[in-house]
């Protein structure tokens, strides 16, 4: 399952001459381990992420994603390991531009207004994005008159975007770059991210959105207990667990948890209308279904094959009592 791409073309790091050759990858991680006390946040993580790659970081929890993203642009260094970005190491990377973050958590100015904020970041970057370019490609023009404290939390996102791409970065990070964005935020953050894809630049998000994952990467690495636990396209994935999907409307998640076949039920998060139900034998469920006290009420349903959703619980499943690290760290 796992994917290696071709390294691309890439203008000349800050600081390399013309005629060095670009490094093998945009993102290199080799035996990284960092731990917080006695917490393992990650161990022996190797993880190499190539020029122009689109990759969703997924994981649970405490599944060490943050603390991996942390390094990738200098604000953690590992104990043990090597990180490097375009060759270079992370605080060089990020203080040259070559690597651009938008974190969940990055701080805002709130008392400031959005345009002087942005020119007095853009001002301090070594290569920068002409600002017009920043503020387009973030489609952040409305919000230049706001201050930063009246923000929405999704429009506070779209201020984050545009200071990443402030320095003009060859490798962007977005850590839950769509929190708290409504849908219709979502799908207009995301076409803005293709246009920006489409430049050539690399692109590592994590997101606890799976649909965005399924849908928006070339590559998805799934990461648990400090380690990648699974690393391939969203099919190749998905392809690990058996069995059908049955979604639908009319019935809630405990009904259909009921009915012979289903393993588990829940709410779709792409549509909180429908059910959606993994099943380890259709065929019965769908029986039970259909001639059952629920058959009048049901109605469009469908069976599909099991998604990116469905496997990442699998693989970050901790239930085994035979398994000594089941518990979460």
């Amino acid at each position: 399952m796992n994917t290696t791409t071709a390294p691309g073309p890439t203008a000349p790091a800050p600081g390399r001459a013309p005629h060095e050759p670009p490094p093998a990858a945009a993102i290199s991680l080799r035996g990284v381990t960092k731990h917080y006390g006695q917490v393992r946040a990650v161990q022996d993580l190797d993880l190499e992420i190539g020029h122009g790659e689109i990759v969703a970081l997924l994981g649970p929890n405490g599944a060490g994603k943050s603390t991996a993203m942390e390094m990738m642009v200098g604000l953690a260094g590992p104990d043990t390991g090597a990180v490097r970005v375009l060759g270079a190491d992370p605080v060089t990377a990020t203080r040259t531009g070559l690597i651009g973050a938008m974190l969940q958590a990055g701080a805002l100015l709130p008392d400031q207004k959005v345009r002087a904020m942005l020119q007095m970041l853009h001002a301090l970057q070594a290569h920068p994005m002409p600002l017009a370019d920043a503020v387009e490609q973030a489609a952040v023009g409305d919000l230049l008159t706001r201050r930063i404290g009246a923000l929405s939390g999704g429009e506070a996102q779209r201020v984050r975007f545009a200071i990443a791409l402030l320095g003009d970065p060859q490798v962007l990070l977005l850590d839950e770059p769509t929190v708290g964005m409504d849908v219709g935020a979502r799908r207009a953050f995301w076409d803005q991210m293709r246009a920006v894809a489409a430049t050539g630049r690399t692109i590592v998000f994590a997101t606890h959105h799976l649909e965005e994952a399924e849908r928006e990467a070339a590559r998805v690495v799934v990461m648990d207990r400090g380690h990648v636990v699974a690393d391939g396209t969203g099919a190749e994935i998905s392809a690990i667990v058996a069995g059908r999907v049955i979604t639908l409307r009319g019935a809630g998640p405990e009904q259909l948890a009921q009915l012979p076949g289903v393993e588990s039920a829940g709410v779709d998060e792409t549509d909180p209308g429908r059910v959606r139900a993994v099943c380890s034998d259709s065929d019965a469920a769908l029986a039970a279904l259909f001639t059952g006290p629920l058959a009048e009420d049901v109605h469009e349903v469908l069976v599909s094959a099991p998604g990116l959703e469905e496997a990442f619980l699998h693989i970050t499943d901790h239930t085994d009592p035979d398994d000594p690290e089941g518990a979460q760290r």
